[in-house]
């Protein structure tokens, strides 16, 4: 198995500054995108020191035996660490943060990790199904039956997160297996992309015969037309055979 990622970033139509950061690692390994909060200056920072944290924690652990498991939540928990001592050397951003969403291929095998509402989907077969859970209040509300999902969309507390990194009482990264196989495709994306588009419209972008390049332009495009009031970050991963698979195939 093999992933080829593709990613994309934009300010959007209202913000000044972009506070959303992604990272694909050259080998196609793996993916991240974090959208960061606490001011200008603070979510820019948080986000960029999460996917630096990230990747370089993960290309320095690459080849430990460690499972992957360890290896993702040791690369987000590094990252809150550094988010943390960022915090105390420069007061004036204490209360920035951060989330994240991860994807990594390794030994064969396709994992994620999470923390707020940035999300990661699965496009199979004509479907798109969201596989993160978003770590906010009305997400939680949701669940235990306070909120419809139609509530839910436009409440105003949605953007409340319940965990985000760079925080000292970070208790949930959520680190999971993703069984995956030829032809399907991941979305990585901040919440400027599912605040102005439903997942039935993002939906219809993957049903084209567009590139993935083209296929992120043009989410990116449809956020803005509808809006754009956050930065807009867009990262698609398509899940390829490798020559042994198609070997075994045949």
């Amino acid at each position: 198995m093999k992933c080829r990622f593709t990613g994309l970033t934009d300010t959007g139509m209202v913000r000044s500054v972009n506070q959303d950061n992604h990272y694909i690692d050259g080998k196609d390994r793996y993916g991240i995108v974090a959208d960061g909060m606490g001011g200008h200056a603070g979510g820019q920072e948080a986000s960029r020191i999460a996917t630096q944290s990230i990747h370089s924690s993960l290309d320095r652990c690459w080849e430990w035996p460690e499972d992957s498991v360890i290896l993702l939540q040791q690369a987000l928990l590094d990252a809150n660490q550094d988010i943390i001592e960022d915090q105390n050397e420069h007061p004036e951003r204490a209360d920035m943060g951060t989330t994240a969403v991860v994807v990594m291929l390794r030994e064969d095998k396709l994992w994620y990790a999470h923390v707020g509402d940035s999300r990661l989907y699965l496009w199979r077969d004509g479907q798109l199904k969201q596989v993160t859970e978003d770590h906010t209040w009305v997400s939680r509300a949701m669940r235990i039956g306070d909120l419809t999902p139609e509530e839910a969309r436009s409440h105003p507390w949605r953007h409340v997160l319940s965990q985000c990194l760079g925080r000292k009482d970070l208790r949930q990264i959520d680190v999971e297996a993703l069984e995956v196989k030829p032809g399907d495709r991941l979305l990585l994306c901040s919440d400027g992309l599912t605040e102005e588009l439903p997942d039935t419209s993002i939906a219809s972008y993957f049903q084209s015969d567009s590139d993935d390049e083209q296929r992120a332009t043009n989410l990116i495009k449809a956020a803005k037309e509808k809006g754009g009031r956050d930065n807009i970050t867009v990262v698609i991963v398509e899940i390829e055979a490798d020559n042994a698979d198609l070997s075994e195939e045949k």
